[in-house]
């Protein structure tokens, strides 16, 4: 059997953000952890317009390409990782557009997530952004990683340096990620 595709969304868009550096070591995680077949997608490179297509995504009727080549990536996966930032007590505005540009793609589906921001770690953006996936059906995984003070875990270039806790985290979410992907493709 094949393994589950895990999409790693990055959702920060800003130039210069860490977000690839957390993800890249998130990647390199889930690879070792041998349970999913891990890809980066990251929102900067996707670059989806704000949300222009003219019906609501529950419907499917996609009229711009870039929406159905959006639709395709994500229905091809079987579980989401979103790294994402806190702004503000909440998650960015680029992470909720690529969200609302879909609607089934995402059911059924779990998605686990990988914070960072100051003291907080991005947990306030976690919790603001459970009602959002679990109206579309996803199931969001309790485990999760936090980064709290994120400049202080990327060494001299840039690159996430994790802690124990770092690595212990991201293996608990990954091996809960790994039971309700499971469990949700069951017939």
């Amino acid at each position: 059997m094949d393994l589950p595709d895990l999409m790693i969304i990055v959702a920060t868009t800003r130039t210069g953000g860490v977000g690839p550096a957390i993800a890249d070591w998130f990647n390199d995680k889930a690879l070792t952890h041998g349970r999913f077949t891990p890809r980066t997608v990251n929102l900067a490179e996707l670059a989806l317009p704000f949300m222009d297509e003219p019906n609501h995504p529950r419907l499917g009727r996609y009229t711009h390409q870039h929406t159905r080549d959006w639709s395709d990536q994500v229905a091809a996966s079987d579980a989401f990782v979103f790294v994402m930032p806190e702004y503000n007590h909440g998650f960015n505005a680029p992470l909720k557009n690529a969200i609302d540009f879909l609607h089934q793609e995402w059911a059924r589906k779990p998605v686990g997530f990988v914070s960072y921001g100051g003291v907080a770690g991005g947990t306030r953006a976690v919790q603001m952004i459970k009602p959002v996936v679990s109206c579309l059906q996803m199931v969001p995984v309790t485990d999760a990683v936090a980064v709290p003070f994120v400049q202080n875990c990327l060494d001299e270039h840039g690159r996430m340096k994790p802690s124990e806790i770092h690595d212990g985290a991201a293996t608990t979410l990954l091996d809960g990620l790994a039971r309700w992907t499971a469990a949700l493709r069951q017939p």
